[in-house]
């Protein structure tokens, strides 16, 4: 599959976002830095998140709309009141996609109702990602899959039968693209709590279907550990600075970090390649340093060899370790110095 012109699959590096999210802080000309830094720290696309305060939820103080989890980043905060905060305004996504396009970066988002996915349409985004806490509103996935374009569906407190409800949804609707993403709903995440293990599974579970991370860990491990497991795609939250404050910043990565996790997703990538035993190509020089039989004393013409002149050492130009006993106890027919490799023309 593509997004743009950009293949995505198991036979090209992994596809880095750096999820904005709400870490523009409010400021158009914070967002523009940080897709400034995305650019220059290896992410193939900046993604946004396009909603507002009243298509998310309602401006009431009842149960259920303030959170209550004490161990939550936003504890006690109300619904409504943090998606005003964490907001990104409709009118900045056109020149924050202007900016990524000058880098060469695609830039698409998450919408969540049908108003913002048809703003999104009108800015021709290249692809569409579906939120965790969505997966399962069917409605909504219809909706952007009957656009047509690629959707980015992370998987995160779904079930097996939920994430098949979605994909069916998708497909039927007319989506022919899919990536599907392991994700943990916890911010931030543990590795421990990561299951890269699920991708290949998710793989097979769900035939046409490519797979991939949304990683709220810090640090790359866990995606270099997806990539590893099969992910083609990861998508990491990013901000300038943690310092700087901001509704996602805790688990944020900042452009030095995602510099390296480009480098470590890409090399985990490399270093897949295929199942080969032997002698590769680029090892051919090494073998000279393997182990093997050479003439330790001087020997002459009709001398047995023995313990005593003959030895397993490096270089290896000699006959293998392996015939060591087959050779001890044969003669040799010519005189032979100390420092000559064994084979079998020395040999009786």
């Amino acid at each position: 599959m593509k997004i743009g012109n950009r293949e995505i699959g198991l036979g090209h590096r992994p596809y880095l976002i750096a999820e904005m999210s709400g870490n523009h802080n409010q400021s158009l000309e914070r967002a523009l830095e940080i897709v400034d830094a995305a650019a220059r720290s290896g992410a193939d696309a900046i993604k946004l998140q396009t909603y507002t305060a009243d298509t998310m939820t309602l401006d009431i103080r009842a149960p259920g709309f303030v959170i209550e989890d004490e161990g939550s980043l936003w504890a006690g905060r109300q619904l409504y009141e943090l998606y005003q905060e964490a907001h990104t305004p409709w009118e900045w996504h056109k020149p924050i996609m202007e900016r990524a396009a000058s880098h060469g970066l695609h830039c698409f988002s998450t919408p969540f109702d049908d108003t913002a996915t048809d703003f999104l349409m009108s800015l021709d985004v290249p692809a569409f990602k579906i939120a965790s806490f969505e997966c399962t509103d069917l409605p909504l996935i219809r909706k952007v899959a009957s656009t047509g374009r690629p959707m980015i569906v992370s998987t995160g407190m779904a079930t097996l039968a939920e994430i098949d409800d979605a994909v069916r949804t998708a497909r039927a609707a007319g989506c022919k693209d899919i990536v599907l993403l392991k994700c943990t709903s916890t911010y931030p995440a543990t590795p421990e709590n990561t299951n890269v293990r699920t991708i290949p599974h998710l793989r097979e579970a769900f035939p046409g279907c490519e797979v991939g991370l949304s990683d709220h860990t810090m640090g790359c491990g866990a995606a270099a550990a997806a990539v590893a497991h099969g992910a083609v795609l990861i998508e990491k939250h990013f901000t300038l600075s943690r310092a700087d404050g901001g509704v996602d910043s805790a688990f944020s990565l900042e452009p030095d970090e995602f510099g390296q996790l480009r480098v470590e997703t890409e090399r985990a990538w490399q270093a897949l390649g295929t199942v080969s035993y032997g002698v590769r190509p680029a090892e051919e020089k090494s073998t000279a340093y393997r182990r093997s039989l050479y003439i330790s004393r001087d020997v002459k013409a009709g001398d047995v060899l023995s313990a005593e002149n003959v030895r397993i050492i490096r270089p290896g130009f000699g006959l293998p370790p392996k015939f060591y006993d087959i050779v001890l106890g044969k003669r040799v027919r010519k005189d032979v110095s100390v420092g000559t490799p064994v084979s079998w023309d020395l040999i009786g």
